[in-house]
């Protein structure tokens, strides 16, 4: 049977829910209470109380996603679009990304090493490996210079 969340008090119980589950964003928080049928002013009026009570944290959800990400093998490029996807502001996201403190050369290499371990011999090798790390969100410069040799150690 479907919870109805047609009071504040209802509506912050979900919300709760969801954030003990996992960090959320501002926006795809209240796009999931929207989707379980509660109304745009108890969901903004929840969403301001739990950001100053300080359970709700655009900047705190970034970093955890950015980590998380980062640990799953992608790069910056990806993690740049799938987070502009879920509709954070671009400036927050640049400086999430920025402050984040990941090696990205490292994760590249680490990925590369996990993946293939050798370099390509021959042009057909090297566009498969770079395809791969490419859709993986790493810049093109850094998987070329890394599949030339020429690695930053």
């Amino acid at each position: 049977m479907p919870v109805v969340l047609d009071s504040p008090a209802a509506v912050r119980r979900a919300a709760m829910d969801l954030l003990a589950r996992r960090e959320h964003s501002r926006v795809e928080l209240a796009r999931k209470l929207r989707q379980r049928g509660a109304a745009g002013e108890l969901i903004e009026t929840a969403l301001e109380r739990l950001s100053e009570e300080g359970l709700l944290s655009d900047e705190r959800f970034l970093d955890s996603f950015i980590r998380s990400r980062s640990g799953a093998g992608y790069g910056p490029l990806r993690i740049r679009d799938e987070l502009n996807q879920r509709g954070l502001p671009r400036a927050a996201v640049e400086r999430a990304l920025a402050d984040c403190g990941v090696d990205w050369t490292g994760n590249l290499r680490e990925l590369w090493q996990r993946r293939f371990a050798s370099l390509p011999q021959d042009p057909r090798e090297r566009a498969r490996q770079g395809r791969f790390l490419l859709q993986r969100g790493f810049s093109h410069e850094a998987v070329s210079r890394l599949l030339r040799g020429a690695s930053d150690e």
